[in-house]
């Protein structure tokens, strides 16, 4: 069973990148390695929100309606996720992924209303 992971990265400015993928940490590794055009651009390397989920349906869906909503709507997800922006995926290496617990299979946790 193959596990496909929903992610936004960011900036120390807070520029946003949303993302979907099954192998995150060859993903992360490419952005880190600046070979995407828009994460080079901005310097977006830290990863601060990530979602999982087994259905390849679901997770490009998912990234889809991440990617609709406003700033604001990102940012309180962000927020509600990891409240210190911390990168989930320390230089540390990938045994040292912290996926929240609200965040994995298919179990997503939602910031209070308004949020």
């Amino acid at each position: 069973m193959r596990t496909y992971y929903v992610y936004i990265l960011a900036s120390r400015s807070r520029n946003l990148y949303v993302g979907v993928t099954s192998n995150l940490v060859r993903r992360l590794d490419h952005h880190r390695a600046r070979r995407s055009e828009f994460t080079r651009r901005y310097r977006i390397t830290r990863l601060v929100y990530v979602e999982t989920t087994s259905d390849v349906h679901a997770a490009i869906a998912r990234e889809k309606q991440i990617k609709g909503l406003r700033r604001a709507k990102k940012l309180s997800r962000i927020a509600f996720i990891n409240p210190a922006w911390n990168d989930l995926l320390p230089e540390e290496g990938p045994e040292k992924l912290q996926i929240p617990r609200c965040a994995r299979d298919d179990t997503r946790g939602e910031p209070p209303p308004g949020g």
